[in-house]
């Protein structure tokens, strides 16, 4: 069956979106049958969002503006791909900096990226094409073409742009390592591509085969965070093919432009390639990329792309999304909220990145440029450890154990190669990025649930170390091993007066030990099933060191002395030098592991119940940010589990919205995205390595799960009016099922979960 895609625009003011549809006459003919096909979902994702400034109700009291980022980019590629292709409004790959955003007025061509979705970190090893028409331009301010959105469109597998000043219309798509462009001539004219690798270090390498009609290069990976601004070991390279003869062609280098054929370690370099189009012409661009050689992005392009054309690898690119998507299907009226739902579930879908050529080979971790080669499965990396645990790896967790399979073996590679197992590693390196040691929690919640595909005890190795050993100086300052383990091993705690040298995120250091008790209560857990005794009843042990920092008196966790004193003065609400990104308020709650224990400490339920109500009503919950995600849930730990149905609701209807400004921080590599799919389906992983989800209302009338298993789960939402958010009861599988969470078993057994709602909570 051929499927025709067609598109339709919106005003100019909107964000556009295409709609696709199935060709019913078409159908007709094929099958013989009026029978229509499901909707496509992917219709409902909108790429642009949290490419601006948030919009959302819940951003507008921030006073930082670049708190109000997501830093999205509208990526096209296959989920978790090498790389993603996005317009580039931006020239720099300054930290912070995202290559794109909807507001921004000058475009400069279409970037190879390996941008971190959602984060406030920096592009790296890209490179960009930019075509133009007429006279040959090199500099980036002569040859910026005006950015509007009138007739643009743009989907997870498909982006068209109309360039007016140079009268060319452009469409790309992308498969998992390689990109394909094609160019249509809306007059007779000349026509360059300028191809740019984007070093902000002026180097790089870019060389042009006239003969063959083949551009190649690269452009270096430096480190940031610890380390930073040292060489990565490894580069981006591209292998660029055209489908027709240069007319002419050159390098540059600062607008100068010279008739060699190669040129290196200078600003801002590029080389060009001249046509002739006539009116209605195309020019179909290739390119291949690779972290490990040139040879090998030519290798992937011919393996991935051949010569197929410009429909053929988009048909497959959108089945890809297509299949992935509706691993979760929606049925509602609410048109909106699946348009977010589906959003997020795209931004989840990015990260970690594929690393490994179409042979297997990447770039050792840690390494000098020297490549390996990976036996099983695919080898990945940027991941966004301390924000993705939480919630977007364990969505992957459920729908794509396969590809958890491969995160854990390439976590596992990465400690072997760099002797230690890192804490957040990005560009294949160690960065010592943000504080815990969630590797540890991400590994055990994969294990738990059963997925297992590796060796668990080379793994345990690897975490046992982070967890009992401290590096020696030369390995601590390339970021290996835990933060303050010494301090910590000694006191139970970390102290403030370790004030964490040679970190990115210094002192922290109520936060850092909030964190490594998770941590050890995550790798206790893999002791006691693999048998290791003593480690287990250390690490049990250890797992209440949160304990230590908890102020009885004031009911809250605070900085505290080596000497047992309490940090002072104390200010609960207040962005304080030992709490990560937030405040003591905030993160007294982050026991994720342990709740009866918090609980106890607090002086009972109602006492957390009262805790959680100050938050709330102080506004002082920040969803934007990762410590807080689990703390609407914990209403379930008390007899007031419809407040967690109420704040969830009302996270998901201030914090999230559609548009370009749909997002209200930071999305970081989808973990804000994730909240919301978890949400919206009515459970969510306080605790992932637990295996336990804490249950809310959901936000749709019906939405199937399919697993791996062959298994579907349905879960249907009857509600007394449309205002129905609290839950009155709930029926799983003809049975009433009385408990506040539901386990991961539970979920991949599949049947039907009913979710009854009204309009007030049951108890009040």
């Amino acid at each position: 069956m051929k499927i025709v895609i067609l598109f339709t625009m919106r005003n100019q003011h909107a964000v556009t979106r295409p709609v696709f549809f199935i060709s019913t006459l078409l159908l007709f003919i094929l099958t013989g049958s009026m029978a229509f096909a499901q909707q496509s979902v992917i219709s409902y994702v909108q790429p642009f969002s949290g490419t601006s400034a948030s919009t959302t109700p819940a951003s507008q009291h921030i006073e930082d503006k670049t708190e109000r980022l997501a830093n999205t980019i509208p990526a096209v590629a296959p989920p978790f791909s090498m790389t993603q292709w996005t317009p580039q409004t931006q020239l720099s790959e300054k930290k912070c900096l995202a290559p794109y955003y909807y507001n921004n007025k000058k475009f400069y061509g279409f970037r190879a990226s390996h941008w971190l979705s959602g984060s406030c970190t920096q592009d790296y090893g890209s490179f960009t094409i930019m075509p133009i028409s007429g006279q040959l331009k090199t500099k980036a301010a002569q040859y910026a073409e005006n950015y509007v959105h009138e007739n643009e469109v743009s989907t997870p597998s498909y982006y068209k742009l109309k360039l007016p000043q140079y009268e060319l219309l452009t469409e790309i798509t992308a498969s998992l390592r390689c990109g394909i462009m094609r160019i249509t001539a809306l007059k007779t004219n000349s026509v360059y591509i300028l191809i740019s690798p984007n070093s902000d270090k002026n180097k790089g390498f870019i060389q042009i085969d006239p003969v063959k009609g083949e551009i190649s290069g690269y452009n270096p990976v430096h480190r940031i965070y610890q380390g930073s601004g040292q060489p990565a070991g490894f580069s981006g390279y591209f292998f660029i093919r055209f489908k027709r003869s240069f007319t002419s062609s050159g390098v540059y280098s600062e607008g100068q432009v010279f008739s060699q054929q190669t040129i290196s370690n200078k600003k801002d370099i590029g080389a060009f390639a001249g046509f002739k189009l006539n009116k209605g012409e195309q020019l179909v661009v290739y390119s291949g990329t690779s972290f490990t050689s040139i040879s090998a992005a030519k290798a992937n392009l011919e393996s991935e792309i051949k010569k197929d054309d410009f429909n053929t690898v988009l048909a497959r690119t959108n089945q890809a999304w297509e299949k992935s998507l509706s691993q979760i299907r929606i049925s509602d009226t609410n048109e909106k909220g699946k348009k977010i739902f589906y959003t997020a579930l795209y931004h989840a879908m990015q990260h970690p990145r594929l690393y490994n050529d179409v042979d297997g080979k990447y770039p050792q971790f840690d390494g000098k440029y020297q490549n390996k080669t990976i036996n099983k499965g695919q080898y990945y990396d940027d991941f966004s450890m301390w924000d993705i645990y939480r919630a977007q790896l364990p969505l992957i967790e459920l729908l794509k154990p396969d590809l958890t399979n491969s995160l854990v073996n390439s976590m596992i590679l990465k400690g072997e190669q760099g002797g230690w197992m890192p804490i957040f590693p990005c560009w294949n390196s160690y960065t010592a990025a943000m504080i815990g040691d969630h590797a540890t929690a991400f590994i055990a919640s994969a294990y738990h649930k059963g997925i297992r595909n590796y060796d668990i005890n080379k793994a345990y190795r690897l975490m046992r170390k982070n967890a009992f050993q401290m590096p020696d100086s030369a390995d601590y300052l390339k970021g290996k091993g835990r933060r303050g383990i010494n301090s910590y091993l000694k006191y139970g705690y970390i102290p403030m007066d370790d004030s964490i040298p040679n970190a990115y995120h210094k002192r922290e250091q109520v936060s850092r030990t909030l964190e490594y008790a998770y941590d050890d209560y995550a790798l206790a857990t893999i002791a006691r099933d693999l048998g290791k005794e003593d480690d287990y009843r250390e690490l049990s042990k250890r797992s209440l060191n949160y304990r230590h920092i908890f102020d009885p008196n004031v009911g809250m966790v605070r900085g505290r002395f080596a000497d047992g004193n309490w940090y002072k003065p104390f200010y609960p609400d207040h962005r304080e030098p030992y709490i990560t990104e937030g405040t003591p308020r905030q993160y007294t709650f982050y026991v994720p592991h342990d709740m009866p224990g918090l609980i106890r400490l607090m002086g009972g339920p109602k006492n957390l119940e009262n805790a959680l109500d100050s938050l709330f009503h102080k506004k002082e919950y920040w969803h934007g940010n990762e410590p807080g995600h689990q703390i609407p849930f914990l209403y379930n730990y008390t007899s007031a589990p419809w407040k967690t149905q109420m704040q969830v609701s009302r996270i998901m209807a201030e914090e999230y919205d559609e548009g370009a400004g749909g997002l209200s921080g930071n999305d970081d590599a989808g973990q804000m995205s994730a909240w919301y799919v978890f949400a919206a389906m009515g459970f969510y992983p306080v605790d992932p390595v637990s295996g336990n989800y804490q249950l809310t209302s959901p936000l749709f009338k019906q939405a199937v799960i399919s697993f791996s298993n062959g298994k579907k789960l349905t879960i249907t939402t009857i509600k007394k009016s449309k205002k129905s958010i609290y839950s009155s009861k709930i029926i799983l599988n003809g049975k009433p099922f009385t408990k506040s969470y539901i386990t991961h078993q539970l979920l991949l057994q599949g049947g039907e979960l009913i979710f009854h709602l009204q309009d007030q909570p049951a108890r009040l």
